[in-house]
Formats: structure tokens, C-alpha cells, sequence
């Protein structure tokens, strides 16, 4: 085996800044919020930190809109703040990677202002196009629904966006746009940021511009997922910035098959170190993400299996600021939240690859407990929720669907105590606090050695102590849709791993001794408690 990189050796820790900690009482999370807790993310085991977009934007998309690369949102600090935060991180030994949001960039960002002027050389710093005949000028549609084109009185023309109207595509076809991103690249790399989690970096590049063939979602999608043109942009950012750094990249990726993963992540191409998919997190919807129907774990421990063996080295993750609540989602939030978080722990951290928790999985956080849309503030949601009724879709079933799957989900403030609004602010928070903070909380985790956070830690310590679950062969075995079991072989030791996602005991055909439980004891009898997870370890030669 090829010496490890440094980031296959760590764990990642998603920081969603607005929702984390805020220390001015704005009601909003800043940068000394997130700096006051790097200690507790170090004894938690961490050894990557990744941010959420901090730059300057006018937060059509909570930051992902983003108006200055080089500048600090005033809601979050400033730059000092940033350069403290860099150098606290550096004394704890934890890396910072940043939100590389580069397929477009805010309206409000300068370069876009100037370029509603058809004269200047910044024009062709994005897609500009009249319309055809009367109307617009594809039939291309958005990610965030309806049409992916918005006209400019100014210009007298429509500029292209794939997500809202105030984020306009980048065109990659002109050499300065490229040129651009590089020095934005390496503004923070030389700073001291060891990476970058790249926003849908798979659609960078539009092979044309012609109609698409029609479909529920994401009509003209053929003519971006994927292209050779995104191929050779990360070649060259790799070979030109990258490549020069003690740094890595993980991509986020949409529409992906193993087969284009792979592409993208593949050492030997010079392109991405690893990438996100969502075929697992697909696996309870009906087409569309807001169509959701039960969770079935046989098809989501056949997909992760699919993915664990399709590529080298994978980003492992089951929640992020996009997703609804893991526990909600694919556990038991009720009765057995404690248990079936703890499973998914143990099942996330015994994937061959480097694990993603989101901030709050490690003390099993839920889905929001908002009972209406005035509460909602994702924009996406509010989005659906239109579109949705457009169609005359009753509102008790749109508000069922966003309820389910609304990126607000994971977006309620961290909850680290019991005081009012759950610690997070001494103000009005920005996003309403889920009421149960006041059983579900980190203050009340930290010294519980039984409590989900204490397991996220002990799972964590074992998987850095076992180079067979980090550098392992994964097997799959057992999938149904009560129980996922598979083998991690490195040289003669093998563990097997076992995961219920069960409300009842499960029989499993497995021995060997036991290495650790979710569940409080020393060996295994063969039968699997609601929502267990175990690790076993199998004689040299079974």
C-alpha cells in the first residue's frame, strides 16, 4: 500500500458558521463562535474542520452566493478573525478547508455588474444570450425549479443560472474566468487553508447551449453534467495551484454514476482526491428529492456497498447542511434515537474512506420542529413549496414534503445547553431552535460516557488505532432491509461489521470476538439488539 495522505488519515467536521455558536448576541453564528470550541472538536477526535462559505454575500443562498472571495461577511468577523482561527486551528493540529463556490458567483458581485454592460471585458465573464424566438433562450430548467434564465433590462439580454436568478454561471469557455478562480485559490491556500470542498463542481462547463430533452427535472442537464471541458479545468487547477500546496479537494458532485466518479476522482487523472455522490442519500425518494417514501436499508446499504468497492478512496458522509438529520432520516428519532445514532456512527466510521460529521450528528440532533413555512428561511424550500402549488398540489402535502426535506432540517442552531435558544445566542436566532434542546444538548453529552457524543468519540479513537478499517478491503455481506453486514480485510485480520436498522432483535449468522458495540456488552451471542451495531474481529483464515 502507497503511504496514506494526511487527509485519509483524519476526520472531518462540517461547520455550517451561521448555525454554530454566535458571541455577539446577533443572533447569528460567527468565526470567534467557531474558535471557542476547536478545543472540544480536538477531544472530540477531529483533525479537519470544514466551513461553510464565510465570504462577503448578500445571502440569497445562506453564502453560497457568494459577492467577494477575498473579504469576510461582516455577520461572521473579519479577517483577523479568520487569520485567528487559521493559526488556533494550526496550534491544535486541525486542518481548515474552505467552500470553493465557483460555478457562479452572486449578482452582486462586482464582476457581474460590470458585465451587464454589453461593452465590457467583463461581458464574457458569464453566459449571456438573447432570446429565441419570443421567448427565452433554451428550455433548460433550474436546480432550485422553473427556469434557469433571467433577463437584464440593462443589457437587453438573459444570463444563465442553474440555482436562483442571483447566481449567475461563470463562463468557463473564457481563459480569465479560469484565471480568476486560481488566484482566489491560491489568496487562501497561502493563507494557510489546506483545502477546498467544491461546490457541484461536476457542472463547471456547458458544452452547448442547445435545447434540451425534455424531462421532470433538469432539462438541458446533458449538456453540463460531466463534460470534458469540467475534466480539464480540475486538471489544470490541480496541476497549476494544487499540486503546489499540502492541500486536497473533495468534490461535490450531482448526477454521478461510480462510472463518472470515478473519472473524477481517479489518482492517476489529476482531478479531484475524492468526491460526495448521493445515490445513498437518494435511496427514500420517488425521482425527486422532495418526493420522499420509507426508508428501505436494504437499498442503502447496497448502494454505500456499490459506491465502497467503485472507487479507491471515498468521502463518507450521511448528513450535511443540505441533508435532513441522519437520525430522522435513517435511524429512529423517538424511542431508540440514542441507539440508532450511535449505529449510524459506528456504520459511518467503519466505511473504508474519510468520514463527514456534520455539526450536532455527534449528539444525534433532529429534523426541525417548525409546524408552518413562515418558519422556514431556506430559499430552495420556499422555492418547492411554489412550484408545488402552482400545481395545485394541496398544502398540507407541500407542507408534508418540505417538512421532510427541507435544507432547514440541519440547519437549526447547534444546541449546547438547556439555557434559552439552546446556548447558541443571546439574541433572536436567526433560524428558530429545535424545543428539544432542552433534553438534546452537547453540555449534557460531554461527560456522559453512555451519550451519543462519548460513543462519536470512542469511534473515532478506535477507527485511528485500526489501519483495517481505515486502509481495509471491504466486502459487503448480509444486506436486507433490517440488517447490513460486511467485511474489512487488511493482511490476515478481518473485522466484520453489523448494522440493525431494526425496532426489534435481529438474529445474525456471525461470531468472532467482540471489539465494540453501541450496546453495553462483552460478547456477541449472535443476536442483534434494536438498532446495534457491532464490530467483530474473525480468526486468520475465516
Amino acid at each position: 500500500m502507497d503511504m496514506p495522505d494526511w487527509w485519509q488519515e483524519r476526520v472531518v467536521y462540517q461547520i455550517y458558521p451561521r448555525s454554530f455558536q454566535d458571541t455577539d448576541g446577533d443572533g447569528i453564528g460567527d468565526i470567534p463562535g467557531i474558535i471557542r470550541h476547536l478545543g472540544s472538536l480536538k477531544e472530540l477526535g477531529v483533525g479537519i474542520v470544514w466551513l461553510s462559505p464565510v465570504y462577503c454575500s448578500p445571502n440569497d443562498d445562506n453564502g453560497y452566493d457568494i459577492s467577494d472571495y477575498r473579504s469576510i461577511h461582516p455577520d461572521f468577523g473579519t479577517m483577523d478573525d479568520m487569520d485567528r482561527l487559521l493559526s488556533e486551528a494550526a496550534r491544535l493540529d486541525i486542518r481548515i478547508v474552505m467552500d470553493l463556490v465557483i460555478n457562479h458567483t452572486s449578482d452582486e458581485h462586482e464582476w457581474f455588474r460590470k458585465s451587464r454592460d454589453p461593452q465590457s471585458p467583463y461581458r464574457n465573464y458569464y453566459i449571456w444570450r438573447p432570446g429565441k424566438d419570443g421567448g427565452l433562450p433554451n428550455n433548460w430548467t433550474s436546480f432550485f425549479a422553473g427556469n434557469c434564465w433571467e433577463f437584464d433590462d440593462r443589457s437587453g439580454e438573459y444570463y444563465l443560472h442553474l440555482f436562483s436568478k442571483k447566481q449567475p454561471d461563470l463562463n468557463y469557455r473564457n481563459p480569465a474566468v479560469l484565471e480568476e478562480v486560481e488566484n482566489i485559490m491560491r489568496f487562501w491556500l497561502d493563507k494557510g487553508v489546506s483545502g477546498f470542498r467544491c461546490d457541484v463542481i461536476n457542472v463547471l462547463y456547458k458544452s452547448s447551449l442547445e435545447d434540451g430533452k425534455k424531462k421532470l427535472i433538469l432539462t438541458g442537464s446533458e449538456h453540463y453534467l460531466s463534460q470534458e471541458g469540467t475534466h480539464e479545468i480540475l486538471r489544470r487547477l490541480r496541476r497549476d495551484v494544487l499540486s503546489h500546496y499540502d492541500c486536497f479537494t473533495v468534490g461535490e458532485t450531482v448526477f454521478v454514476t461510480p462510472g463518472t466518479g470515478r473519472d473524477l476522482c481517479d489518482k492517476s487523472r489529476g482531478e479531484l482526491d475524492m468526491i460526495f455522490s448521493f445515490e445513498h442519500m437518494e435511496t427514500d425518494q420517488w425521482i425527486v428529492k422532495w418526493l420522499k417514501h420509507r426508508f428501505h436499508a436494504g437499498k442503502f446499504g447496497k448502494v454505500l456497498a456499490r459506491w465502497q468497492n467503485a472507487l479507491t478512496w471515498t468521502a463518507n458522509y450521511f448528513e450535511n447542511h443540505d441533508q435532513p438529520r441522519s437520525v430522522s432520516r435513517f435511524g429512529d428519532d423517538g424511542v431508540f434515537r440514542s441507539e440508532s445514532a450511535k449505529m449510524l456512527c459506528l456504520l459511518l466510521l467503519s466505511l473504508r474512506g474519510t468520514p463527514y460529521i456534520f455539526q450536532g450528528q455527534e449528539i444525534g440532533m433532529t429534523n426541525f420542529d417548525f409546524t408552518s413555512m413562515d418558519e422556514i428561511r431556506d430559499m430552495e424550500s420556499h422555492n418547492v413549496y411554489r412550484y408545488f402549488r402552482s400545481l395545485h398540489i394541496p398544502k398540507r402535502l407541500c407542507w408534508r414534503s418540505i417538512r421532510t426535506t427541507s435544507r432547514d432540517n440541519a440547519r437549526t442552531p447547534v444546541q449546547w445547553n438547556s439555557t434559552p435558544n439552546a446556548g447558541f445566542t443571546t439574541g433572536t436566532p436567526w433560524l428558530g431552535v429545535n424545543k428539544n434542546y432542552i433534553k438534546i444538548n452537547m453540555e449534557q453529552q460531554r461527560d456522559d460516557p453512555n451519550s451519543i457524543r462519548s460513543f462519536y468519540r470512542r469511534m473515532i479513537t478506535f477507527r485511528a488505532g485500526s489501519e483495517t478499517l481505515k486502509y481495509g478491503d471491504f466486502r459487503a455481506r448480509k444486506t436486507t432491509n433490517r440488517i447490513f453486514t460486511f467485511e474489512r480485510t487488511l493482511g490476515d485480520e478481518k473485522l466484520m461489521v453489523l448494522c440493525s436498522f431494526s425496532r426489534h432483535k435481529q438474529k445474525a449468522a456471525a461470531s468472532g470476538r467482540l471489539l465494540l458495540s453501541n450496546y453495553d456488552r462483552r460478547d456477541f451471542n449472535g443476536i442483534l439488539a434494536p438498532y446495534e451495531a457491532v464490530i467483530l474481529q474473525k480468526e486468520a483464515g475465516i
